[in-house]
């Protein structure tokens, strides 16, 4: 179910990320030698999605043909690569997007391999992660902006981990749109846009202003091209943005008055476009955050992708980190998480193949919604697993993509009592039917071990047959646990709403 799986034993030689920005889509190819990465191919090409978000929030036609066809030039780059190898995210325009959903089917048959979207401070987490592998490995604490078609993400961190982490709904597309539609530049749409930019930040400026950072640094196109002006025009000499020359750049776009008058040094002809809008965003920033300089750097969200992948390959998952400190957070028994974890797993080898789940990656949601099955117990013992599923689905949990949030919430939720279809129905089509089953596999190892005791570990046999479920147990082992009987046959009823049988002996 989850997309991205591969074998521990073989872990690829060569990995990728696919970043479907809201803006532009990048495309990284690095081999891995000796631990090392090594960058081997990039594309980028402008698609400029977001421009293709209409008042009622559907992406129009248009931009979904460039879109689709830049995936299908990405796609022949990595049809060779194994599953698992590829790790592609779309964000704020497909999170933003009624028909996003509809896009990302269509968007993944193109790529060739599976595309999640991610919420804000989950991209935010790996544009610092992608910034921080091209810095000094010390402890000075730094905040990162980044600025993309139709979010802008600012991070505070030291080395490679984040402090603060917030995405505001500002971006180099969705301010040209709103102020220099129709390409005119004039002072008084300039200071609306800068104004609009600090409005968007004032919920979250004074934490800013007080977080400590030393160093600020810049990624993406916007902030590039921005540096790039500076370095060639003079404003400074190895490319960093200053707040003097922010001041002289704008000058020089309302003295232009026009986006196709701007003659700047160092900017592209297929940034020209968005690039009064991009620069008002960062404007914005440098004011309210108190920014007088900041450094370029090359790494953004894609490298950091990247990165992330790696750590999963090499069980170094920060959703396991982010599982484990949850757990601990809410004083989770963690005898108890484990006995139905082991048991869920145990489920899940014996009927996997037949069932059609992946054994790795819903292996790893199962053991995941195992570990926090009691987690609404902090809240309430009432309808505990209600409030568990609720604390997932609206919890920040780095890591994760919000389909595999959902996922999760949905197991959580779906583990006890009556079984939840409308969980499950809200899923993505695809994922739907493979959940359900999770959750049966679940929900089982959860009723043998309701005394929550090593003692009623037992030998059983499983067995399934399209959606039919038969537990064997060993002969009298029932008859001594009548509430585990009961419970079973309570559960047949249960499952049999959802379109299961469980059958037993």
């Amino acid at each position: 179910m989850l997309g991205f799986s591969f074998t521990p034993a073989q872990p690829p030689d060569t990995v990728a990320a696919v970043d479907l920005g809201s803006n532009s889509f990048h495309l990284i190819v690095a081999r891995v030698v000796d631990g090392q990465v090594q960058i081997i191919d990039r594309v980028r090409e402008m698609v400029r999605l977001a421009a293709g978000l209409d008042e009622t929030k559907l992406i129009a036609d248009d931009a979904q043909e460039r879109a689709i066809a830049c995936l299908e030039r990405f796609g022949q780059r990595l049809s060779d690569m194994p599953r698992g190898s590829v790790r592609a995210v779309g964000t704020n325009t497909l999170r933003a997007a009624r028909n996003g959903e509809q896009f990302r089917r269509r968007a993944q048959a193109a790529l060739g391999h599976p595309i999640e979207v991610i919420a804000g401070r989950e991209e935010a987490r790996l544009i610092y992660l992608g910034v921080a592998q091209g810095l000094q490995a010390d402890d000075e604490r730094r905040l990162v902006v980044d600025i993309g078609g139709g979010s802008t993400e600012l991070i505070v961190g030291e080395g490679f981990k984040t402090v603060m982490r917030e995405s505001v709904h500002m971006g180099c597309v969705s301010t040209s749109v709103k102020r220099f539609s129709n390409g005119e530049i004039t002072a008084r749409d300039m200071s609306r846009a800068i104004l609009d930019a600090r409005l968007e930040l004032r919920p979250i400026q004074q934490a800013y202003l007080n977080s400590g950072w030393h160093l600020a640094i810049g990624s993406s196109g916007s902030i590039k091209s921005i540096g790039s002006i500076c370095r060639e025009a003079g404003l400074s000499e190895d490319g960093s943005i200053t707040l003097e020359a922010m001041h002289t750049i704008r000058n020089h776009l309302v003295e232009a008055g026009h986006v196709d008058k701007i003659n700047l040094p160092g900017l592209s002809d297929e940034r020209r476009p968005v690039f009064a809008g991009g620069f008002a965003v960062l404007m914005g920033v440098f004011e309210a955050i108190g920014v007088q300089r900041m450094q370029v750097s090359k790494e953004a969200l894609r490298e950091g992708l990247l990165y992330d992948l790696l750590g999963r390959i090499r069980h170094e998952d920060a959703r396991e980190r982010t599982v484990n400190a949850i757990a601990k957070r809410f004083s989770v028994d963690v005898g108890q998480a484990e006995r139905v974890a082991r048991t869920a797993q145990s489920h899940l080898d014996r009927v996997g193949t037949e069932w059609g789940l992946d054994p790795v990656g819903d292996r790893d949601i199962l053991r995941w919604a195992a570990t926090l099955h009691e987690l609404g117990l902090a809240v309430s013992h009432t309808q505990y697993h209600k409030h568990g599923g609720y604390l997932l689905a609206h919890a920040d949990l780095s890591g994760f993509s919000r389909q595999d949030q959902r996922v999760l919430a949905a197991l959580v939720r779906g583990h006890r009592r009556k079984f939840p279809l409308e969980a499950f129905e809200a899923l993505p089509e695809p994922l739907q039917e493979s959940a359900r089953r999770l959750c049966l596999l679940l929900r089982l190892a959860v009723v043998l071990h309701r005394e929550r005791s090593d003692r009623d570990d037992v030998e059983y046999a499983l067995s399934v047959e399209d959606n039919k479920l038969r537990l064997s147990f060993p002969e009298g082992w029932l008859d001594e646990r009548p509430l585990t009987a009961a419970d079973l046959k309570q559960e047949a009823s249960r499952v049999k709403a959802a379109g299961y049988r469980l059958k037993f002996k």
